[in-house]
């Protein structure tokens, strides 16, 4: 399985920060492997974060992710996201 590039984690990085108005982080300081939710992270986020983050990746990547559980798995971090972003294409791409 391919890995998720540097910069598909750079650009999910800077479309959360967008997405979410966040003016005081940079993408650069948001680490991939820490949990998104709870402490420990730059971003401080919450459940209404996660709705909108999961209608970002599904606007920006047209990937639907209509499972909850799927949902809480895939957001869980910057890598989970971008190795669910990176599976999905090669889905796509494979006949």
């Amino acid at each position: 399985m391919p890995e998720p590039t540097d910069e598909l984690k750079l650009e999910i990085k800077s479309m959360i920060i967008s997405t979410l108005g966040i003016t005081d982080v940079d993408p650069v300081d948001v680490d991939e492997e820490k949990p998104l939710f709870g402490g420990g992270n730059a971003l401080t986020l919450d459940s209404v974060d996660a709705i909108e983050i999961i209608m970002a990746i599904q606007r920006t990547y047209g990937f639907r992710i209509a499972d909850q559980t799927l949902a809480r798995e895939v957001i869980r971090s910057i890598n989970s996201i971008a190795q669910f972003i990176t599976d999905q294409r090669l889905v796509k791409i494979t006949p």
